[in-house]
């Protein structure tokens, strides 16, 4: 590794991040992150803060999980790569493909499809939804219905499905046939209320009045995140997943739950879709899949699904499709390493109590900020809207929006920003003490903002 004022120097010169403009990123360089231990990082500098991003929602386990990084060391050793498109395959996937079906069977998900991450993972529910329609004799069945502010990658058909502008803008036009229906966001909607279940009986009726519009022998999915995450930690009402499960059952349409972000225990339920006791036709996985060490993702595919691909013998049946890093044994091997101890440390009950610990200390944070619009969070993925004015829910400025990050780091805490959201997603190993210096930091960065 070359000396420090050398990587200084070159930050953000000959490389573009995502996610950000690169000219930005030249006149203010992002931080540097050198090493990590348990829940913290530690920047080139040697300043030493909490995660409280896990990474990015994905290092579930921290950054000291000693049976992944063996994992991941010992399948280099035993076999670093090989190809799984037809012909061959390999033993740590067979067994991941085995361990994940007995992980999501309360789901009713038991085939699995690989990939190398997420927005691979959007994309290839999107590809098997219209060609599961193919198959079962509807191969009109081609629009996809999606949620405004929802997220769902960067490939074309998840950037289409995405239900925030700056994702899409730059890039359009997009795919066409695809429906947008609003959030189920009781802090901003179009239906002049903040009641939970008024607002998702109200999505209800548009979806019903789509499907009717569109023709239900038209659309092929509902693609919906169980807890909205890059949109802003959007929680929805308990009876909205379920009513859009009745919805998509009563006209034929498959619901794809993307939880790249819920699966593995974030929302404190293993996955979010049992958290609202609804069972998907496919669920897009990665991220927490292998602690974020590895890039792997998988699509876990339902028993009806599966059967209708199964039982065909043409070739529209045929799956033509994947990625070279599809089913890489390493990230199978860290994926099943990360799942043994994911269960051991029984993550999702530790998220579940410190989440109703950050939670409520974000609302007194929120009686202490005038600058607080709003809280919301379900287990360890919270957020707090920013607000200029809180009758008008004007968003805050760019800059103050900064100057509490900053401020937030400087006493001893790293948290994302995204617009006028501060969203907070800590590894699930977290401990009380950890979300009081979570807390005590964002407390710090509100008063700095202030001024």
């Amino acid at each position: 590794m070359r000396e420090t004022n050398f990587i200084i120097e070159n930050n953000a010169r000959h490389l573009w991040h995502p996610m950000a403009h690169p000219a930005e990123m030249q006149a203010n360089p992002p931080r540097i992150i050198n090493s990590g231990e348990g829940v913290e990082i530690v920047d080139i500098h040697g300043q030493k803060v909490l995660d409280a991003v896990g990474g990015l929602w994905n290092v579930n386990l921290g950054y000291s999980c000693e049976p992944v990084k063996k994992a991941i060391r010992d399948q280099l050793d035993e076999l670093p790569y090989y190809s799984t498109f037809r012909g061959t395959t390999n033993s740590p996937l067979i067994e991941l493909s085995y361990e994940l079906a007995e992980w999501f069977k309360p789901d009713g998900l038991s085939r699995s499809f690989f990939t190398s991450g997420g927005s691979d993972s959007v994309e290839t529910c999107l590809r098997l939804a219209r060609q599961f329609h193919k198959v079962n004799g509807q191969p009109e069945r081609t629009k996809f219905v999606a949620l405004k502010k929802g997220y769902h990658g960067t490939h074309f058909g998840g950037a289409s499905v995405n239900g925030n502008q700056n994702f899409r803008r730059n890039y359009e036009p997009l795919l066409p046939g695809v429906i947008h229906l609003p959030a189920p966001f009781p802090y901003r909607n179009p239906f002049n209320t903040t009641d939970g279940a008024e607002i998702a009986a109200a999505i209800g009726r548009l979806f019903e009045d789509e499907i009717a519009f569109q023709g239900a022998d038209t659309i092929a999915a509902l693609i919906v995140e169980p807890v909205l995450g890059a949109g802003g930690v959007i929680v929805p009402h308990e009876t909205f997943l379920p009513l859009m499960r009745e919805i998509c059952d009563r006209h034929g349409i498959l619901l794809i739950a993307d939880e790249v972000i819920t699966a593995f225990g974030r929302t404190g339920a293993w996955t979010g879709s049992r958290l609202w006791g609804v069972q998907p036709d496919m669920m897009s996985t990665a991220k927490a899949i292998t602690n974020g060490y590895f890039p792997f993702g998988a699509v876990m595919i339902s028993d009806k699904v599966a059967q209708v691909f199964e039982s065909n013998k043409s070739a529209v049946g045929s799956i033509g499709h994947g990625y070279t890093y599809s089913g890489h044994p390493v990230g199978a091997a860290a994926a099943l390493a990360t799942l043994k101890e994911t269960k051991r440390l029984n993550v999702a009950d530790n998220a579940a109590a410190r989440g109703e610990e950050l939670l409520a200390g974000l609302k007194k944070l929120q009686d202490k900020h005038e600058l607080i619009g709003d809280v919301r969070g379900k287990g360890l993925m919270c957020a707090l809207e920013l607000v200029g004015d809180r009758a008008k829910k004007s968003g805050a400025a760019k800059d103050v929006v900064q100057k509490v990050q900053d401020a937030t780091y400087d006493a001893g805490v790293l948290v994302r920003t995204s617009g006028a959201n501060v969203i907070m997603s800590p590894p699930l190993i977290v401990t009380a003490e950890n979300v009081q210096t979570m807390l005590t930091a964002l407390d710090a960065g509100l008063t700095a903002a202030r001024g």
